[in-house]
């Protein structure tokens, strides 16, 4: 194989993938990227076996073949590279020459037969989706997933199709058992969609979506067996859906809230912010107090000290004190883009709701903490 490209464009497929290839595997080819030549045209190929990326871009194609090359190193050559012009060429023995035409590297490189084979599923209906819908939805969402090995069920975001007043929406949740986040938004064409029990799309490929959504344009989605395809352009991503069955989320989801309060988002952002600084992994909560027109933050560590601060809302009711992880309140402000978020109550130990005007569809809910 011996190929002449864009550096921007080898770059920027490269750059993409970084997250997906493996660095720590007992299968060596996992860490790096398939090349491709064919006809006037690159693929470039990535995988850890749960996750599929390929994408083409036009190439000056003297030879063509294959290579499997370092993932990695592929991307700090082509990083740290400032000409427009790149030049890779496979050499005898598993070996690869790269050049800009000022730096040169000889590389050793795998077999590109041993490379798994990427399938793209067959027959499979799409929708088109918006990228920046898209993208709002895994940022709503994808942070309330669960970090912890043994969560496996909650290792994803639950999809599914609802449908309320008349309309079909696409919705998304996640949870880790103390919080949860859900969005629902109206998708154009989404009844046909085969998504008859929802699915549950795991973190990692969240985030290798994300990467495309965010670019903004079209995002066409389908499903097939057990993947999520994705197309985007010369793209196509294929995610490997977890098997896990996700909990009945809607029985800790209250029908009603006794308490509501309204407040800036900043405010109250910069305020659980600032409650974080003397919380660890032993004193990690906040107490919420509400009384005559006041919310009351106090952050209590007794290795470190105490922090407190009030903010006027509009309260009467009795008092209403309740104990929070402040860094649930984070994640969940952090995500939404209201100026004015709506806090909705019923007592100590029943949850607590985030909603907002500007961010139709949405509802954050976090668990109370015991004092």
């Amino acid at each position: 194989m011996e190929i002449k490209i864009d550096r921007d464009q080898i770059f920027k497929c490269v750059s993409r993938v970084q997250s997906i290839i493996e660095r720590k595997s007992n299968m060596p080819i996992l860490s790096t990227i398939l090349l491709s030549a064919i006809g006037t045209e690159v693929r470039i190929s990535a995988t850890d076996l749960e996750i599929g990326f390929q994408q083409t871009v036009p190439g000056n194609v003297i030879q063509e073949g294959s290579v499997a090359i370092s993932g990695r190193k592929l991307f700090e050559i082509l990083k740290e590279s400032r000409k427009s012009n790149f030049h890779i060429k496979e050499k005898e023995n598993n070996w690869v020459y790269l050049s800009d035409d000022v730096a040169r590297f000889d590389l050793a490189c795998l077999p590109a037969d041993e490379y798994p084979t990427f399938v793209e599923p067959e027959g499979v209906q799409m929708i088109g989706v918006e990228g920046n819908i898209l993208s709002e939805m895994i940022n709503k969402t994808v942070y309330s997933v669960t970090i912890e090995e043994a969560g496996f069920k909650l290792s994803g975001v639950f999809t599914e199709k609802v449908a309320h007043e008349g309309e079909t929406f696409l919705r998304m949740v996640a949870t880790d058992g103390h919080r949860l986040s859900m969005i629902d938004k109206p998708i154009p064409n989404l009844e046909s969609l085969d998504l008859p029990n929802g699915i549950m799309i795991p973190k990692k490929g969240l985030n290798e979506l994300n990467k495309l959504a965010a670019e903004g344009g079209p995002v066409q989605i389908g499903l097939k067996q057990k993947n999520f395809v994705v197309k985007k352009e010369t793209a196509i991503l294929v995610i490997r859906l977890l098997e896990a069955k996700f909990p009945d989320y809607h029985a800790v989801i209250p029908s009603e809230e006794k308490h509501s309060i309204e407040l800036e988002r900043i405010l109250l952002l910069e305020a659980m912010r600032k409650m974080l600084i003397l919380s660890n992994e032993r004193y990690r909560a906040v107490r919420i107090a509400l009384e005559d027109n006041i919310m009351e933050l106090v952050s209590t560590n007794p290795d470190l000290g105490e922090a407190q601060e009030n903010i006027k809302v509009d309260y009467q009711g009795e008092r209403l004190e309740a104990g929070f992880n402040p860094r649930y309140f984070i994640d969940t402000l952090q995500s939404m883009e209201s100026e004015t978020v709506f806090l909705g109550f019923i007592d100590n130990s029943k949850p607590c709701i985030l909603k907002g005007d500007a961010d139709q569809g949405f509802l954050g809910l976090i668990m109370p903490m015991r004092l």
